[in-house]
């Protein structure tokens, strides 16, 4: 497919998903939608790719849905909103439950639907400059993009109700602090460490990695049992795959395994 907002590419197993409206500071609309949505389930069904780094070009990581896209359409606009929520929503789905870990890249403001890509990973990597905001009811709208599933969970439903209501810009430390994202770097090393990581992962148990995301989203809805027989589940069919036996026998061998993501 040829991308014209976003920019995909696959390098040494790692996909590369970069936000390409820098002059919108990555504004999301129906066509990026669509981009974000068949590159997300190329991500999910390419088994040569084994972790994904998604991050914004220029100075935004993405400001959120494009408002000025949406004045153009006036009380058509809940038709567009309801087309662009299916394909964003299916991009933030399939990269959330897909079993290659998502690194997310926040580099400058994370606002509206861009926040709630932000924090779709599964390691949140945030630099100096990066900040967070839900932003939605400053413009007489309401959250999309999952941020209602995600951020209660991440750092608790007052402060998900205080963001989401009053619109609260968190600076980096400010969200470390929060538990929003994992580690803050400077500028200049965000996407340096994003590779590192990426790298990291796309030497590992890929199936693995799956179960653990898989088990993660679930634990908030499922009975104690429930969870305890998906773990068992789990684990057990890690068992049976060439990582699961590899990883046994390195350990037991006192060597490096050799995870082939299969």
């Amino acid at each position: 497919m040829n991308y014209e907002t976003i920019i995909f590419e696959v390098k040494e197993q790692v996909a590369y998903i970069t936000l390409n409206r820098p002059e919108a500071f990555n504004g999301l609309n129906i066509s990026v939608g669509k981009e974000l949505m068949y590159a997300a389930i190329h991500c999910d069904e390419n088994p040569e790719i084994r972790a994904v780094i998604l991050t914004g070009a220029g100075k935004a990581f993405s400001a959120g849905g494009d408002l000025k896209f949406f004045s153009g359409y006036g009380d058509q606009l809940p038709v567009v909103l309801k087309e662009m929520t299916v394909y964003c929503h299916a991009a933030a789905s399939r990269l959330i439950r897909m079993d290659k870990p998502l690194i997310t890249a926040v580099n400058g403001a994370a606002a509206g639907m861009g926040m709630s890509f932000a924090i779709a990973g599964d390691i949140i990597l945030a630099a100096e400059s990066a900040s967070f905001t839900a932003a939605y009811t400053a413009a007489g709208l309401s959250p999309d993009g999952a941020m209602t599933y995600l951020l209660p969970r991440m750092i608790g439903l007052s402060r998900a109700r205080e963001m989401m209501m009053t619109n609260r810009r968190l600076k980096a430390q400010e969200a470390l602090d929060w538990g929003l994202v994992n580690k803050v770097v400077p500028d200049a090393d965000l996407l340096k460490e994003a590779e590192l990581l990426a790298k990291s992962f796309a030497n590992g148990p890929t199936r693995s990695f799956g179960i653990v995301k898989k088990l993660l989203n679930e634990s908030f809805s499922a009975t104690l049992e429930t969870q305890m027989e998906q773990e068992a589940r789990g684990i057990a069919k890690m068992a049976r795959t060439s990582d699961g036996i590899e990883g046994v026998n390195a350990f037991v061998g006192k060597r490096r395994p050799t995870f082939k993501g299969c």
